[in-house]
């Protein structure tokens, strides 16, 4: 196993840990039957097959364009390179997850991580099975990754990582922070920079009423600063009373992580209805 991912497996088991000790990890609050199954399996379907593969198939596109370009990379400054993997991985994610919200049958792939009416560690890969093979972003990961960017993907895929469990997790570390008069220049950047725990609840927030949600915005995974360039942050320092989705009709966990191919014919699952 590559030194990387055993990193990124050990921050992830530390935000376990964590919400272990100080949450609810195995029994949330507002958890319902079948949550746990739909959390768990889109975890081992993502971290085992989908990531894996999708990057490989990024890869081995890559080489079939342009086969003589392997490894060109390896010569660039190392900002360079991590500044490609902003743009055509974090910055392509950004707009993946914006559209989805904006398209009803997109939205159905990404809908499983909306539909849990908590924040937890658990629910950071919880989507349907089909939404990372289409993510742009893990393809072009595998095509700079061909063209020699590896070295620098194993400190981006840490960094980012640790913001993206960092803003699902349910231990809001930002909230002490913005208490500490000193640090208030310094919060007025983070949370403008990457996405915090304040800035993603409220995307994941279920009620727009609430004052806090800001459910059609917020879309940054490890840049927040996607958002404000882009125009769709809502900054306000607080938390959502509640998590999920308004006005949302039952459904299956077989339906949650494969839809389409298993589909209920309800009109909020099926635009074609």
């Amino acid at each position: 196993m590559k030194p990387e991912i055993i990193v990124v497996l050990a921050i992830f088991v530390g935000f376990i840990l964590l919400e272990v000790l100080f949450t609810q990890f195995f029994r949330k609050e507002q958890q319902v039957k079948g949550d746990g199954w739909v959390d768990f399996l889109s975890t081992i379907m993502l971290t085992i097959v989908t990531q894996p593969t999708v990057v490989a198939g990024g890869f081995a596109v890559a080489a079939l364009i342009v086969p003589g370009q392997a490894d060109v990379l390896k010569s660039w400054p190392w900002l360079a390179v991590f500044g490609l993997f902003l743009i055509f991985d974090d910055m392509t994610q950004y707009w993946w997850h914006r559209i989805t919200h904006a398209t009803p049958w997109l939205y159905n792939l990404h809908r499983p991580h909306h539909q849990a009416e908590y924040l937890s560690i658990r629910i950071v890969y919880r989507n349907n099975i089909f939404y990372y093979f289409l993510m742009p972003g893990l393809w072009f990961t595998g095509a700079l990754i061909y063209l020699g960017g590896g070295w620098v993907y194993a400190v981006y895929i840490v960094i980012k990582m640790t913001v993206i469990y960092g803003a699902h997790s349910d231990i809001r570390w930002d909230r002490p922070l913005y208490k500490i008069k000193w640090l208030a220049p310094i919060m007025w950047v983070v949370e403008r920079t990457i996405s915090t725990s304040a800035t993603h609840s409220a995307h994941h927030g279920k009620h727009a009423a609430d004052g806090v949600t800001h459910y059609k915005g917020n879309y940054g995974n490890l840049l927040f600063f996607w958002d404000i360039l882009f125009g769709t942050a809502k900054i306000t320092r607080e938390y959502p009373p509640e998590f999920g989705v308004e006005n949302l009709p039952e459904t299956s966990v077989a339906e949650q992580l494969l839809w389409p191919v298993v589909r209920k014919k309800h009109p909020a699952l099926d635009p074609a209805e």
